[in-house]
């Protein structure tokens, strides 16, 4: 069976690509660099992360986009030897604007390097490119009607002004020809996410639709010719869990269709998993994906009967899952980083980390706050467990209070918690919290220990644990062996999607990871030995 989400924490709007016995999946990393998150089964079943292809600054470069801008919603595909991938950098969110710049880049290998991007046009975010079987290639994506009561944090549909067409030219590298709006989408509204396919003579569109919160769906509409007109499905959505509050995968939406060798048909699917009793998602949205059936009627529908997802899915083979570690300790003793972490937004993160300066260890070089939109020097990987314990061992020696580093529970500038290794004028070297627990819209920090308990000189052991909505930070000193628990039990669930402003306010999902920052501008940098995630 496939087990959903086959790819947990934050990894939304999954775009699927099959090219022979290889399936690869790209994922939105908004304002997380590199860019583009691209996983590979040959099963369906176990998934790995290979490439993010976005890496350089010619291809990107995030400085001072705002919390939850950046790469949305990517499209892979593979036509004539090569990978084609498309993609918007947002660089705006709240108000009526949203400033969506969409590009082109291409690879002959996923692995290989990737090209420095094309642009196609910014009138609107989430692009895909569809190959016909005559050759010819076709861009489509949602338009943006700045002209509305919409704006960051409340959607609504008259802004998702329907799905634009035009044809790629792949020689000149542009679009060419009219621009059709072939699209306006089912009354559930705020139509985005288009993917194209054919089928039988059909042009079959899928589209997301209802807001990437509770009321997502995956709308399927078809055609005889590629500019329309579509009709509606019979159900109009091919995936929702919008009527199904009990439904374990909720917020399901935006995905793409594709089929295996044999011609069995899957698609994706993004998903949240909420927690009670707030149904906030601390993992974000996550990608899943569903075995379908075609029925006579030349219509697409679940497998399993109805709109709503499930957690268990026929496979096309007969594989077993792999056991993935429940304890994973990373050693910096490398000159890259371990797969699984990120950073945010700067394309020049030798100004933020080096794994070489001091051999054995992460250093950290303090530049701006913990939050800030231009070059923040944060190193972090995914919450994929709704429990779980995060541990590292800091060696920082703070001439000042405005020097800080330490490991966090971390979602965006609102919504974070931090422990943290600074200094007090009377305590000397402390370990004090530091918390945003998403009051959104003045992002106020609050210090839930006061100034700190005071630490002694050389290296600090500090962990965190959240078990479900709840955190606890701990720390000790080299050579003690008892944990010391710092400060209150904190509301974890604030690091999710729906902390502060709600469901529509932010789309990423939690992170644990170190920071460093240095606000006297002096870089005071902080040495990190080890990193360990565990499941609890």
């Amino acid at each position: 069976m496939i087990r959903n989400p086959i790819l947990p924490g934050f990894n939304p709007d999954p775009s699927i690509c099959r090219v022979g016995e290889d399936y690869y999946i790209a994922t939105s990393t908004f304002e997380w660099y590199p860019g583009v998150q691209i996983h590979h089964s040959r099963d369906l079943v176990n998934w790995t992360l290979v490439r993010r292809p976005l890496e350089r600054a010619s291809q990107l470069d995030m400085r001072g986009n705002p919390d939850s801008c950046g790469i949305w919603a990517p499209c892979l595909s593979y036509a004539n030897g090569l990978f084609y991938l498309v993609y918007t950098d947002v660089k705006r969110l709240d108000g009526n604007f949203k400033d969506a710049h969409n590009y082109i880049v291409t690879a002959p290998t996923i692995e290989g390097d990737w090209s420095d991007p094309v642009y196609a046009n910014s009138s609107g975010f989430d692009p895909s490119l569809f190959h016909d079987d005559d050759g010819r290639m076709w861009f489509l994506n949602m338009q943006w009607n700045h002209r509305t009561e919409s704006y960051g944090g409340a959607p609504k549909h008259p802004a998702f002004d329907g799905i634009l067409l035009q044809e790629w030219d792949p020689q000149a590298k542009a679009l060419k020809g009219p621009i059709k709006n072939i699209f306006a989408g089912s009354p559930l509204g705020l139509v985005e996410g288009p993917h194209l396919f054919k089928r039988n003579g059909w042009y079959y569109l899928t589209t997301a639709e209802g807001g990437t919160g509770y009321s997502h769906a995956v709308t399927m509409a078809r055609s005889r010719t590629i500019d329309g007109p579509y009709e509606m499905h019979p159900n109009i959505h091919l995936i929702t869990s919008k009527d199904d509050p009990d439904a374990v995968l909720q917020r399901a939406g935006h995905g793409q269709y594709v089929e295996t060798p044999d011609g069995q048909p899957y698609h994706t699917h993004l998903c949240g998993r909420p927690m009670p009793p707030s149904r906030r998602c601390t993992l974000g949205r996550e990608t899943a994906l569903q075995k379908c059936v075609w029925k006579d009627d030349d219509w697409l529908y679940l497998a399993q009967g109805g709109v709503v997802p499930d957690v268990d899915v026929p496979a096309p083979t007969d594989v077993e899952p792999a056991e993935k570690p429940r304890r994973i300790e990373r050693q910096f003793n490398e000159t890259k980083l371990p797969e699984e972490f990120q950073w945010l937004r700067t394309p020049h993160p030798e100004r933020i980390f080096s794994l070489d300066q001091r051999s054995g260890y992460l250093r950290l070089i303090g530049r701006e706050s913990i939050g800030s939109w231009f070059e923040q020097s944060l190193v972090a990987r995914r919450q994929e467990h709704h429990s779980f314990r995060a541990e590292t061992v800091i060696e920082f020696d703070p001439e000042t209070y405005q020097q800080a580093a330490g490991l966090s529970h971390y979602y965006n500038r609102h919504k974070f918690h931090a422990i943290v290794v600074t200094l007090h004028e009377k305590l000397g070297r402390v370990v004090t919290i530091f918390s945003c627990p998403g009051d959104f819209p003045h992002a106020r920090m609050i210090f839930p220990v006061g100034s700190g308990v005071a630490a002694p000189q050389g290296a600090l052991h500090l962990a965190m644990e959240i078990r479900e909505n709840d955190l606890q930070f701990f720390w000790r000193a080299t050579g003690e062996q008892q944990w010391q628990t710092l400060g209150p039990v904190l509301d974890a669930g604030v690091v999710s999607d729906e902390g502060g402003r709600g469901e529509h306010g932010s789309f990423t999902g939690a992170f644990a990871g170190m920071f460093a920052f240095d606000t006297s501008g002096r870089a005071k940098p902080a040495d990190f030995e080890h990193f360990v995630y565990e499941v609890l």
